[in-house]
């Protein structure tokens, strides 16, 4: 296989991860290519979680993600490695130690991240799943930059042994696809002890504050009309007060783990990160407990609010992102005001670990953008039974 200078892959096939030694008698996943964001151990590859100081020093692994294994077990052949942000502290797409990738619509927009490298593979076809982590959004805002699918699962459903972690308490593996079924078919593998009839949903619960704040709300509300004509619709449960101080209980509960998880080899290693990112890692040290603590309650109040909404056959229904990529030339002033606003489309899955699915709704012109379907946790697989009716509203 040959990839261009831009390719998302960050090393070549090793070709023997692909033996017999992995393979179950079933397999649903047979012949469908992976490629894997580059947090994941793989026994005998470098794991650079998207920064050379990091693989310089750590070991290289000995064993494989369980995760990884498990998907190889059920056939998929793997491809490659891909880019990621700098340890997954970014949703941009934007990596200063690679060469620049860009949105598979669009050239001239960000691909979206940390899991950059990732959506890529899948969106040009280099591979049929794309196996990454979502932390504040990391497989949900690229899916919907390049409108594909992506899927959060809930939290601590899936090992994340021996891969590179940001803020454990919130990080979960996800993936992105080109289709809804292909979604599924990894679930089952990945959550072998849920059912697509599980739970039953029927009910939305539209954040109608949510798509006051993006860039296609006639869009978004004219899905809406032709979809709920005939059904039961409860909006304006979570305000954007609501979403704001979430958002911000968010930032301060991820950076104060950072700074634990990474703070000292951040000091004693004194890495090179990218200007933004680097702020960011400074950022985070400054955070005190006082500054966790009241976090915390801000986080209680949302997570409250959603386990009373997502009750009997009730499901959230919210813009993924607030509007397209955007633009590479986007200022770095801008891009760090965009993200502050990004994060309170992102921030209710992770404060709560609930499992959230972006659908690839709508596209236009070279830009896209969709929906998300947020549901209780361990509904995973009964929500993305619900995408897939749903998507085909769309079709």
């Amino acid at each position: 296989m040959n990839f261009s200078f831009h390719s998302p892959f960050v090393l070549p096939v090793k070709l023997d991860i692909n033996k017999t030694r992995y393979r179950a008698k079933i397999q649903p996943l047979k012949g469908w290519t992976l490629a894997v964001k580059d947090l994941f151990d793989i026994d005998g590859m470098v794991t650079s979680a998207g920064n050379p100081d990091w693989a310089a020093t750590h070991p290289i692994p000995t064993q494989t993600s369980e995760t990884v294994t498990r998907l190889l077990n059920a056939g998929a052949e793997f491809v490659g490695k891909t880019i990621t942000d700098e340890l997954a502290y970014s949703l941009n797409g934007q990596n200063i130690h690679y060469p620049s990738l860009v949105n598979c619509l669009d050239e001239e927009r960000i691909s979206g991240g940390s899991s950059s490298g990732t959506v890529v593979a899948v969106g040009r076809n280099l591979a049929r799943i794309g196996l990454g982590t979502d932390t504040g959004g990391s497989i949900r805002v690229p899916a919907s930059y390049n409108n594909l699918v992506g899927f959060r699962p809930t939290q601590g459903l899936i090992s994340l042994k021996n891969v590179v972690p940001l803020a454990p308490s919130f990080d979960t593996p996800g993936w992105i696809t080109n289709t809804i079924a292909d979604a599924i078919e990894v679930a089952k593998c990945l959550i072998p002890n849920q059912h697509l009839d599980d739970h039953s949903f029927s009910t939305p619960v539209v954040l109608t504050d949510l798509i006051e704040l993006t860039q296609y709300k006639s869009e978004i509300e004219d899905w809406l009309k032709a979809t709920f004509s005939h059904q039961d619709v409860t909006s304006q449960a979570i305000t954007a007060v609501d979403v704001e101080m979430a958002s911000n209980a968010f930032r301060v509960l991820q950076g104060r783990e950072i700074w634990q998880t990474h703070g000292d080899w951040i000091t004693n290693s004194q890495p090179k990160f990218a200007d933004d990112i680097q702020q960011r890692f400074d950022w985070c040290k400054t955070l005190t407990i006082e500054d966790e603590l009241f976090a915390i309650e801000q986080q209680q109040k949302i997570k409250n609010k959603v386990a009373t909404l997502l009750t009997q056959d009730q499901y959230l229904l919210l813009p993924t992102t607030p509007g397209p990529a955007p633009r590479i030339d986007t200022s770095a002033l801008e891009i760090a005001d965009y993200r502050k606003k990004l994060m309170q489309f992102t921030c209710i899955s992770g404060l709560t670990g609930c499992p959230q699915l972006h659908m690839p709704l709508f596209k236009q012109h070279k830009t896209a953008y969709g929906l998300s379907i947020l549901g209780p946790r361990n509904s995973d697989l009964s929500l993305l039974s619900l995408g897939q009716k749903l998507m085909g509203t769309a079709k």
